[in-house]
């Protein structure tokens, strides 16, 4: 079987999949999309069944290849793509399959038929997609949102406080993936982690053990999440220790307590300002 746009090595043989995808790029705030489909991808030792091909949706002027250069000797080049793995779960659960991937820069209708194909081949019967977005809220909080194309999801959302998505303006991929797939006939969700803006350069441990807790109850699948408690801890104590000598971002973190105080999450929501101060933890963190 041939799909354009994919190096298809053999599909898998899977009962009842569910589809996961994560993003690299714009909707990938502290590194929750894309980092949890890796989690998932460790956690369950997915095998890579596919790969995409990067010279039909990437552009690599947007996008550059990364290489590695040592002693001026050239030892990998690496494009930006993505791959498709599957994953066996236990028997009386949904199998799934893992896409880990780059935005793409190009057809993206394209790249959505090449999902829908899969799919279709898989008998794949969710889709669900993963984002966040830098927001007014404190690295304490665990805040998502989401869209659901069935009353019945979104009644089981309101359950589990995922809140439901009001928004108007540019989109990501994710928005053609959930219209393409509700008319193939497929159930689509979207997930998004609200992630504090005074925060860069890391990735938000504690964010991914509470996406992975709602995933965990969405798809009633067994994911076993200490790494991601261990990693956050560890990290919760850096920022904390951080903040205590920063008085900007302690002022900062104030008022937005202060502001939590007064009204729901959603009053907290807004525009966050470019010229805001953060903490860019690469400046800080043991690069080991």
């Amino acid at each position: 079987m041939k799909i354009p746009g994919l190096l298809l090595q053999e599909l898998p043989r899977l009962h009842m999949p569910v589809l996961i995808a994560g993003f690299d790029g714009w909707g990938n705030a502290l590194n929750i999309s894309n980092g949890m489909l890796a989690f998932l991808i460790r956690q369950f030792q997915a095998e890579k069944f596919a790969s995409l091909d990067s010279d039909t949706f990437y552009r690599y002027d947007e996008q550059r290849p990364v290489v590695d250069i040592t002693d001026g000797k050239l030892n990998s080049l690496k494009p930006p793509g993505g791959s498709f793995f599957a994953v066996e779960t236990d028997p009386g659960q949904n199998d799934l399959v893992l896409l880990k991937a780059n935005e793409p820069n190009l057809q993206w209708y394209k790249f959505t038929d090449l999902i829908m194909s899969i799919s279709r081949e898989l008998h794949v019967n969710i889709i669900i997609s993963l984002g966040s977005m830098y927001d007014n809220v404190l690295h304490t909080d665990r805040i998502v949102s989401g869209i659901a194309s069935t009353s019945a999801r979104q009644a089981q959302w309101k359950k589990m406080g995922i809140n439901p998505i009001s928004y108007q303006g540019p989109s990501a991929i994710h928005s053609i993936i959930h219209a393409e797939g509700i008319e193939k006939g497929i159930e689509c969700m979207s997930l998004w982690s609200h992630c504090p803006y005074y925060l860069q350069g890391t990735t938000h441990f504690g964010m991914l053990s509470y996406l992975s807790e709602l995933i965990s109850d969405i798809l009633n699948i067994k994911i076993d999440n200490m790494e991601l408690q261990a990693g956050w801890r560890k990290l919760e104590k850096q920022i904390e220790a951080l903040i205590e000598d920063n008085s900007e971002i302690q002022a900062l973190i104030d008022n937005l307590r202060k502001e939590k105080l007064k009204g729901s999450v959603a009053d907290l929501k807004g525009a966050v300002k470019s010229d805001e101060k953060v903490i860019n933890l690469q400046d800080f963190l043991d690069p080991k």
